[in-house]
């Protein structure tokens, strides 16, 4: 009995899916605390999701052991992606997640090394459109008689001077206006995506459609700030306001973060580090996608650069 208990248990090996399994269960966990988001959750399981689907059509298997798991796997799953119409970025992503529950496994000691660690993720920086400013004039000057296009189109303008996502401004209570250090309101709300801090002094603007919607039944009902509708809706609205106000571009819950950053903020010479800070991101390296150079901006940058070298008569100075 003795050496049977000093025996060695044979070695049950793990595999990918368990990996998946744990890696899931702790980021609900998290969720379930707010220390991480339903759609990074969702994403996760769609991957899960993905990979049972590549197994049983690639390799015909229900399941593979970690240990069986080889660089092909990776280079096999990134083509089966783009076959099934899944943009590039997103299936890199994909991999560059499915690298991450791996090293959960490993983290764990079910297995030593990362076999699919050496796959290279790389992206390409899609060109995120925005509004300029004579668009979101159009947009704001626009007379709507239909209430649930006015309603869409004014959480539409707030979102362009506050810069909040979707998900946040759904989520905007009362609560969220204070008094900030200059005495003037300002909105704060933690990014559903990230955790991190968005806060906002409040322009002119967006001040208005506050007050505007301030005793709005639906707002009153149920606390919110802005009677805002579903995402499906509110994106289907939003197509409908692009119609009626003669916007070419495609207007998105995106578009108006977009917007907020580059033409309101960026463009208008706010520095990246406040910009970033008031966008919520983690990083200057998020904020710096938005930082491109804009033939407003370089207009502007001229005309600045004009009148310090030239006199009001195109006289260079030169240097005395």
């Amino acid at each position: 009995m003795i050496k049977e208990a000093y025996m060695p248990k044979a070695i049950v090996s793990k595999t990918l899916l368990n990996a998946f399994q744990l890696h899931n269960k702790e980021f609900a966990e998290k969720v379930s605390k707010q220390k991480g988001s339903d759609k990074t959750l969702a994403r996760y399981e769609r991957l899960e999701g993905k990979i049972k689907v590549f197994l049983k059509k690639k390799y015909k298997l229900n399941d593979i052991a970690l240990d069986d798991v080889q660089m092909a796997l990776a280079t096999n799953f990134y083509h089966h992606l783009i076959m099934d119409d899944i943009g590039e970025n997103t299936a890199m992503k994909y991999v560059n997640t499915l690298k991450q529950v791996i090293d959960r496994a490993i983290d764990e000691g079910w297995i030593k090394r990362n076999a699919i660690n050496g796959f290279k993720c790389t992206y390409v920086q899609p060109d995120r459109e925005c509004l300029e400013a004579h668009e979101i004039q159009k947009i704001y000057k626009k007379k709507i008689a239909i209430k649930r296009l006015e309603e869409v189109r004014d959480v539409y303008i707030f979102c362009c001077f506050t810069g909040y996502a979707y998900e946040t401004t759904y989520n905007l209570e009362p609560e969220n206006i204070f008094k900030g250090v200059d005495g003037q309101l300002w909105i704060t709300k933690d990014r559903a995506k990230t955790g991190v801090e968005e806060t906002v002094p409040l322009m002119p603007i967006p001040l208005a459609i506050i007050k505007k919607y301030k005793d709005h039944p639906y707002c009153v009902a149920n606390n919110k700030l802005l009677p805002v509708n579903s995402n499906y809706r509110y994106n289907v609205y939003l197509k409908e306001l692009a119609d009626i106000c003669g916007i070419r571009k495609e207007l998105t819950t995106h578009t108006a973060r977009h917007t907020f950053a580059t033409t309101v903020t960026l463009e208008n010479d706010v520095p990246l580090e406040t910009v970033g800070k008031m966008l919520g991101h983690k990083d200057l390296r998020s904020t710096q996608i938005y930082a491109r150079i804009t033939k407003r901006k370089i207009s502007n940058n001229m005309k600045e650069l004009n009148k310090k070298i030239f006199t009001e008569k195109g006289v260079f100075k030169s240097a005395s």
